[in-house]
């Protein structure tokens, strides 16, 4: 009688990469090619893939040889803190157009707080384009 025998090969975590900042880079910094590499080994939260940072912006400083995290990165902000930008309100037909100060920095897409510069309250907008942010979205 002949044996035949099958031998399963334990499921292995699968190995990856790990981006690492190729030198410092300083809070609010623009991510370029040069400013990551790639290192062999998976940690765990870190990000694996170039693409992902290049392009986005450091919320914090990031030292070299350290992990690169999704936290560690934001969209480039578009509106910088103290910048007059224009306020729009659009709803139900109604549009209201005024200039504002942006209290915040903040990318397309994100929420910052602009005071309205013509009743001097302070609304959460969402900024839209550069220089410009709207109130009232549902988000």
């Amino acid at each position: 009688m002949r044996w035949i025998f099958i031998v399963l090969a334990s499921a292995l975590p699968a190995l990856s990469d790990t981006l690492i900042a190729a030198g410092t880079i300083r809070s609010m910094s623009i991510i370029g090619p040069a400013d990551v590499a790639l290192v062999d080994g998976h940690t765990p939260g870190a990000l694996s893939d170039p693409g992902t940072a290049i392009g986005m912006e450091a919320r914090v400083n990031l030292y070299q040889g350290r992990p690169i995290q999704a936290s560690d990165l934001r969209p480039p902000a578009v509106v910088n803190r103290n910048e007059i930008i224009t306020l729009q309100y659009d709803r139900g037909g109604l549009l209201i157009v005024t200039e504002g100060r942006a209290l915040d920095r903040a990318g397309v897409g994100e929420r910052l707080r602009v005071m309205n510069l013509a009743s001097r309250t302070t609304v959460t907008a969402t900024v839209a384009a550069p220089g410009l942010a709207v109130v009232g979205q549902s988000h």
